[in-house]
């Protein structure tokens, strides 16, 4: 692991009260860190990144990410029932988050987040890895991100519409 990945790592780490597990969970691959100190986290349903990003190809949503939320970091978890990304967002913008459909995880909620090298699948990785110490997203740039899918998911023909 080089400098900038291990400053990052330490970053994530020590948002956890046992800085030291964290780092030797993220030996394993993926560590349980809780939100609300370092950061907050936007869990977004996958649809609405999709429809966003035009795309569902991991290098292109990835590419429309870099693009939409610049100096952000996105994990995507497409491991358990469903596929979400979550938004790594400044601390304290759970207090303030009113965007309908999408949830800012409570603070203290505990959140799978991946090694900072692990930007592939299988299970949760980086769809938009942090390359610096505070790599969050301005939460306006998520709430912009969530309207443009939300309002492409609306105008998407449905099953019954096509009949």
């Amino acid at each position: 692991m080089n400098q900038a990945a291990r400053t990052v790592t330490d970053w994530l780490a020590s948002a956890h009260p046992v800085p030291a597990q964290a780092r030797r969970e993220f030996d394993a691959g993926i560590a349980l860190v809780p939100t609300g100190e370092k950061f907050d986290a936007i869990r977004l349903p996958a649809p609405i990144v999709h429809a966003a990003a035009r795309n569902e190809d991991p290098d292109a949503v990835a590419a429309f990410l870099a693009r939409a939320l610049p100096g952000g970091a996105v994990i995507h978890d497409a491991y358990d029932i469903g596929v979400w990304y979550y938004a790594l967002v400044p601390a304290g913008t759970y207090a303030d988050w009113r965007v309908p459909g999408v949830e800012c995880l409570r603070p203290g909620t505990w959140l799978g987040v991946p090694r900072v090298d692990l930007t592939a699948p299988p299970g949760p990785h980086w769809a938009l890895p942090p390359d610096a110490v505070g790599s969050t997203c301005s939460a306006r740039a998520v709430a912009d991100l969530v309207e443009v899918g939300q309002a492409r998911l609306r105008q998407m023909p449905t099953a019954e519409s096509t009949l």
